[in-house]
């Protein structure tokens, strides 16, 4: 079932918005009947009457598969090969998601209350991967020339990143005025000793 599909089928059963689907599959593994769970538990699905889709406190524990060596088909079972392959596809879908929040979310240069540009997350990190230097030595010239940088979107756009930023810009600040007052005292010294 792709992922879409869960989303529909989740938005039917919980009656909720395609966002808040989606959110409770990522929150969820993709699994469905937990984020029934996670919706339920969050106050946003309506309960099932008899009680929840789960009504206890803790998630349930699966129970272990007998460990016979030998599966349905009588062939030697070792159990490697599924896990690496089950733990690549939860690295698949983990860099999947990375992925789509970088390109969701987007770091935004101001320069007063102008808005110059707005770059996903994910060209900003590759251009500090690649040309470390050359982004590092740019992004503090442009602090000092007034730009301001703020993150938006889902992700990212939240008070306490965009503070870790405006505290970066207001050092930036205190350093210019420290320079120019310092400037400014040399100029006047020697313009005493003239």
């Amino acid at each position: 079932m792709t992922e879409i599909e869960k989303v529909e089928k989740l938005r039917e059963n919980a009656n909720v918005t395609f966002a808040e689907a989606k959110e409770a599959l990522d929150n969820s593994g993709n699994d469905i009947l937990d984020a029934l769970i996670y919706l339920e538990n969050s106050g946003k699905a309506r309960v099932p009457e008899g009680g929840g889709f789960y009504s206890g406190t803790d998630l349930p524990v699966p129970a272990e598969p007998a460990v016979s060596g030998d599966n349905a088909a009588g062939t030697k079972n070792t159990g490697s090969g599924e896990e690496f392959v089950d733990l690549m596809k939860r690295f698949g879908a983990f860099c999947l998601k990375m992925f789509n929040k970088g390109l969701n979310n987007y770091l935004e240069a101001t320069k007063g209350d102008q808005l110059l540009f707005s770059c996903p997350v994910l060209i900003v990190i590759l251009l500090a991967v690649f040309f470390f230097w050359i982004t590092t030595v740019l992004f503090v010239i442009s602090l000092f020339f007034g730009f301001r940088y703020r993150f938006s979107g889902d992700d990212l756009g939240k008070d306490s990143i965009n503070s870790v930023m405006e505290n970066a810009s207001g050092v930036v600040d205190e350093v210019k005025k420290s320079v120019s007052e310092s400037m400014h005292k040399n100029d006047n010294k020697d313009n005493k000793q003239e």
